[in-house]
């Protein structure tokens, strides 16, 4: 904190008193000696027990009465004005206890301990101590989505929570500290985790995922004996094989343990023996191949977020490629004349099976089918959108839409009784045996 003004003698501060010697000090202590419920601060019970058992001096209570009135105008001024009264004595109220939440918590309640800080140390650096400790709070994550927490530490934009947060009890403190205390670890066991499986802190910052998704993952890649943390389509064939392996069990869980991870240090293990249990119990869902893995984990409101995987958009399309190009090499046998490719594309048009070689029997059958219920040449075009590879996507189009211009007319004419004409064009350009 910043030093007072010089003028202090000017400062409404000065108003406050403070004991002036051991027996005004003693004086403090409640009159009755049976209390069943002492409201007094922290501070002062620690003051009046060093002044009793000879602990603290008067010069130590003048060097408290002289720091004091400092104290509060620093923090006055921190917070809001130190030019108004009732922000003064808010203040005053703040730095009492600050000194308490310190002397409380460092000591543990011991009053002799809590009398022997005062002694050894400033009032100023007491508050300070108590302040820090705030701060060290707030800086800590509320939540352990990685995306919703700043671990930069303590920034101006949290002196409101410091404000409200100095006038709470050593219990508020200490149950916040608790429960900001579990989600730091958990954050910090999903990073040592990640960091195991290939994947640095900086990257969870950006994907923003929940740590326990990134935990669970972990957890399930370690055990399939995997050694980087899987994309989607790492993740999906994980599952697909695991559904392979596993998905008739009955007994799943002693079949396919999820084990601790080898070298995981002592002080996680508490939080990754929640996930993991949280991991078995989904197995059953995971394993249950009537649900697709899509589905489950992006579909399922159960599920969505629930597990974690590295955002790869080039790995997706990449994989989406190969499953398109080995889905077309299937449909098409592997043909890519142009022949092959307007028989397949008729038959679309035609909603018949796709096939690449039409009998006779099969051409007859397709004609009459044409001038029976139409052609519908936009179910090839979203064939192609679907099927065929995207880098012929566009060639396959200007294929189809040049056939269409020359054949159409010929298929569709109720001219040609006997169908000649269509088959020759079929004959010509289409594979027909």
């Amino acid at each position: 904190m910043k030093s007072p003004p010089s003028d202090d003698h000017k400062n409404p501060a000065h108003c406050v008193t403070m004991p002036k010697s051991p027996g005004a000090a003693a004086s403090l202590a409640p009159a009755s000696s049976v209390s069943l419920y002492d409201t007094r601060p922290f501070f002062e019970k620690a003051l009046v027990f060093g002044v009793q058992n000879g602990i603290i001096d008067q010069q130590k209570l003048d060097a408290i009465g002289n720091d004091a009135p400092k104290g509060m105008v620093q923090i006055a001024r921190y917070f809001g004005t130190e030019f108004l009264r009732p922000e003064l004595e808010k203040a005053k109220d703040r730095i009492i206890n600050l000194v308490s939440l310190y002397l409380e918590n460092d000591s543990g309640g011991d009053l002799r301990l809590a009398a022997e800080s005062l002694r050894d140390h400033s009032f100023l650096s007491r508050s300070k101590g108590g302040s820090d400790l705030l701060k060290a709070l707030l800086a800590m994550p509320q939540n352990s989505h990685f995306g919703m927490n700043e671990r930069a530490g303590f920034s101006d934009d949290k002196i409101p929570l410091l404000a409200k947060w100095s006038l709470a009890s050593l219990s508020d403190y200490q149950a916040e500290l608790a429960k900001r205390s579990q989600v730091a670890q958990t954050m910090d066991a999903a990073i040592w985790l990640a960091d195991a499986l290939g994947m640095e802190a900086d990257e969870l910052e950006d994907a923003s995922p929940d740590a326990e998704a990134v935990i669970r993952t972990a957890l399930l890649t370690l055990a399939c004996r995997r050694r980087t943390m899987p994309d989607w389509v790492g993740f999906e064939k994980m599952v697909l094989a695991l559904r392979k392996k596993y998905g008739e069990a009955a007994d799943v869980c002693s079949l396919f343990p999820i084990a601790m991870p080898a070298k995981l240090p002592i002080h996680f293990k508490t939080v990754l023996q929640k996930v993991q249990q949280s991991v078995a119990a989904d197995l059953p869902k995971v394993l249950d191949a009537k649900v697709p893995v899509r589905k489950l984990f992006n579909q399922t409101p159960a599920f969505v977020g629930r597990y974690f995987w590295v955002e790869d958009g080039l790995s997706e399309v990449d994989d989406y490629d190969r499953s398109a190009s080995l889905a077309w090499h299937k449909v098409t046998g592997g043909h890519s004349d142009d022949s092959s490719l307007l028989t397949l594309f008729l038959c679309v048009a035609t909603e018949t099976a796709p096939k690449t070689l039409l009998t006779e029997k099969n051409a007859i059958a397709l004609v009459r089918k044409i001038r029976k219920t139409g052609l519908k040449p936009g179910l090839a075009s979203q064939y192609m959108a679907l099927h065929a590879p995207a880098q012929h996507q566009s060639d396959y189009a200007r294929l189809w839409n040049d056939f269409l211009l020359d054949a159409q007319p010929t298929l569709q004419s109720d001219r040609d009784y006997g169908l000649q004409d269509a088959l020759t064009l079929l004959r010509r350009e289409c594979n027909v045996k």
